[in-house]
Formats: structure tokens, C-alpha cells, sequence
């Protein structure tokens, strides 16, 4: 397996977010690699898209957003939950691909359907906010041998606030996955 590199990120988030699906996430936890396949996720496109957190701005919760592709997004919800996005495009941008469900390759204990619970299952929380995913303890990799996939598109979860934005099919699943969290 070898890990996605910079240039995989720096791209388009859209494209990011489809491409994202077959691959694996990796956290090593006390030595033990924590491996999901990536089945679900979805496209925040930076500050102009009402659904993302850039756009509030620049703020110390959403300086990650802003800093360079290929680096992990990690905030909290309802006050404990931690969601996974990883950073796409150019610096400055802000744009970033939520990581919402994953298929269990190994040592995952619990749920990962949904961004929460993928989150709890992969001992992944704020102190990973900002990490490199080229790093040696949290990173995205692409399996030996990758299988054909259908990838479905829907609007994203949770965003009815966004106006236009909640509409758009920014949402990315493997169709039939048994682990997506949203048919």
C-alpha cells in the first residue's frame, strides 16, 4: 500500500472526495494501524459555500481549512464528537473533504458509519487537528489492489442552514456499501 501523496490533494475537492472512496485510512494507535476503507464522504468547497466552516472565515477553529492540502481537519460536535476532513487545494483556499463512513479492514472496534463514530473507531480526535497525512501515525493510502466501484451522489447531511448549498450533490458514497451511513 502505498500513501496518497501532496499532489493528490492539491486538486479539486469534487474530485478529492470521489477519488477518496477504495481508499484506506490509516491511524496507528500504540503501534497498532487502525485501517477503514473509505465508502463515504462528502465536499466542502471553501469559503463561498455556505455548508463549510471556512465560510465564517479565518478563525483559530478553521485555520487548518486555510493552511496547505493534505493535512487532517479534525472539530467537534454537539461537544463530543470529533469529524475528520481532510484539507484539499491550494493554501489560502479552505476547502476540505469530509471523511463520513468506513467499511472496518482492521482493528476497529465499534461503528463507522457516520463522521462520529468512524471518528470513535479510529481513536481519532482534536490532538490529530492539523497532522500531516503524510506522517507515520495518521494517513490515506491506496490499497494493493483497488475493486471497481459505482459511486453514488446525494446532497450532504445535516447542512439544511446552507440555503442552495444544502441541495447541491456534494456527497460521494460507494452504492450497496453496507457501511455507508446514509442511503
Amino acid at each position: 500500500m502505498q500513501k496518497l501523496d501532496r499532489a493528490f490533494y492539491d486538486r479539486d475537492t469534487v474530485s478529492v472526495a470521489r477519488e477518496l472512496l477504495g481508499k484506506h485510512l490509516v491511524h496507528v494507535v500504540d503501534g497498532t494501524p487502525r485501517i477503514g476503507r473509505i465508502v463515504e464522504t462528502e465536499a466542502y468547497l471553501g469559503p463561498h459555500d455556505l455548508a463549510a466552516h471556512s465560510a465564517r472565515g479565518l478563525t483559530p477553529r478553521t485555520q487548518v481549512m486555510f493552511g496547505p492540502p493534505g493535512h487532517a481537519y479534525v472539530y467537534l460536535i454537539y461537544g463530543m464528537y470529533s469529524c475528520m476532513n481532510v484539507v484539499t487545494e491550494r493554501e489560502g483556499h479552505a476547502a476540505a473533504v469530509l471523511i463520513r463512513a468506513l467499511e472496518p479492514v482492521a482493528n476497529l472496534a465499534g461503528r463507522s458509519q457516520g463522521p462520529g463514530l468512524l471518528c470513535n473507531a479510529m481513536a481519532i480526535d482534536r490532538a490529530v487537528n492539523g497532522a500531516d497525512l503524510l506522517g507515520e501515525t495518521l494517513f490515506i493510502v491506496a490499497p494493493a489492489v483497488e475493486s471497481r466501484i459505482r459511486i453514488a451522489r446525494r446532497p450532504r447531511v445535516g447542512v439544511d442552514y446552507a440555503k442552495h448549498w444544502a441541495k447541491r450533490l456534494l456527497r460521494f458514497y460507494v452504492s450497496g456499501n453496507a457501511f455507508v451511513s446514509k442511503k
